[in-house]
């Protein structure tokens, strides 16, 4: 029995037990632990219990070139790795003053959606498996396979690209390959198409996730909720909608649920893989105008001043602080990442619901510990 649970007098004697959720547990592959207070089979409270993964990358990036800290932040995360070295390189990028050419800004695209539905694929793979659903986690990670395949056409990395690069990105996409990009698109849709509306629509899965894990806008808003755990409450936030890469002339809006519940977050998720379809569709044709552009701006000098970078990750927004002091060394990097924000919400949608709920519902976060802990 925890403190929590051994002075509250009122607590029936003998039926407030304390559990631990993880941080090794089959639905959560991420080293978070959970105590959950029960009174019977239902939550009355979750603590966390934090600090399983810590691996310096702050403070190793302090210690490296800061062209090369590149490389270090998009290893902070694998499965969004392009889009940590995106927000470490726009914040560089406005120390130093450059413009990214527009051909790299469309690749930037490309590259981060891609990155979203390697991303929600492998969610939603998880999310299936959750219900017992072995067949639809295998086929929805099989699609996940034609992603990554086309990654490693188009930059030479399946998972840790190494494509982007302060000024712009290091590779190009020659017409062949943003071809078989399109291709795979459709192959995708499909695959989308022929999964996902059973799995949505499935009477189990709704019994499940409909009411189960509930927040209001108010709560999420309070408590800092960001990405599909925020939009799922009707709070309509994306920060792709402030234009940042080529995001500011493409036709897109933030997808959003309302009723703030597993269902929710997971419909904005499936939402959200058709969107990513479109973007990167819209960013090839786009390409197809900046043939010839170069694809990087030179770097001359080191960055001096402070500033945040920000940017709309599967999760949702992730925030760069980026010091310089004049030299190639950075005096500070910080990363906030958004399972950071999502872990005081899902605090708050746990209690009351039953213990057999608990995986679902920290699913429904997507939540992804070893970054947050970097």
């Amino acid at each position: 029995m925890s403190e929590t649970a051994a002075n509250n007098p009122t607590a029936p004697a003998g039926r407030r037990t304390v559990i631990p959720f993880g941080p090794q547990h089959p639905v959560l592959p991420e080293p978070i632990q959970l105590r959950l207070v029960l009174e019977d089979e239902k939550v009355v409270e979750a603590l966390p219990a934090l600090g399983y993964v810590h691996r310096g990358l702050e403070k190793l990036a302090e210690k490296k070139d800061f062209q090369q800290v590149a490389f270090i932040a998009e290893r902070i995360c694998g499965i969004c790795s392009f889009q940590h070295a995106m927000g470490y390189c726009q914040g560089i990028e406005t120390l130093l003053g450059l413009a990214v050419p527009d051909r790299a800004r469309y690749l930037r695209v490309v590259w981060a959606e891609l990155h979203r539905l390697h991303s929600h694929l492998l969610w939603f793979g998880l999310f299936a498996d959750a219900f017992g659903f072995e067949n639809l986690y295998m086929q929805s990670w099989r699609s996940r396979e034609s992603v990554l395949d086309i990654m490693e056409a188009t930059s030479g990395g399946r998972i840790m690209l190494g494509t982007c690069c302060v000024g712009g990105v290091r590779r190009d996409i020659s017409p062949e390959g943003l071809d078989s990009v399109l291709r795979v698109c459709d192959g995708l849709e499909k695959d989308f198409d022929s999964m996902i509306t059973p799995m949505m629509h499935d009477y189990s899965v709704r019994q499940r996730t409909v009411g189960i894990g509930v927040i209001s806008a108010r709560q999420a808003h309070e408590l800092g909720a960001v990405g599909p755990t925020a939009r799922a409450c009707g709070l309509a936030r994306d920060h792709r909608v402030t234009g940042y890469a080529a995001y500011g002339e493409l036709d897109f809006s933030p997808i959003a649920e309302q009723a703030g519940d597993c269902h929710a977050r997971a419909m904005v998720r499936v939402r959200e893989l058709y969107q990513g379809l479109s973007l990167i569709r819209q960013s090839v044709k786009a390409l197809g105008k900046t043939t010839g552009q170069p694809i990087a701006t030179p770097v001359k000098g080191n960055p001096d001043g402070e500033t945040v970078s920000r940017l709309e990750q599967p999760r949702g927004e992730v925030t760069y602080f980026v010091k310089g002091n004049g030299t190639k060394n950075l005096e500070r990097l910080r990363v906030r990442t958004p399972t950071f924000a999502n872990i005081p919400p899902l605090l708050a949608m746990l209690p009351g619901n039953q213990l057999a709920d608990v995986p679902v519902i920290v699913l429904s976060i997507d939540p992804c510990i070893s970054c947050t802990e970097r």
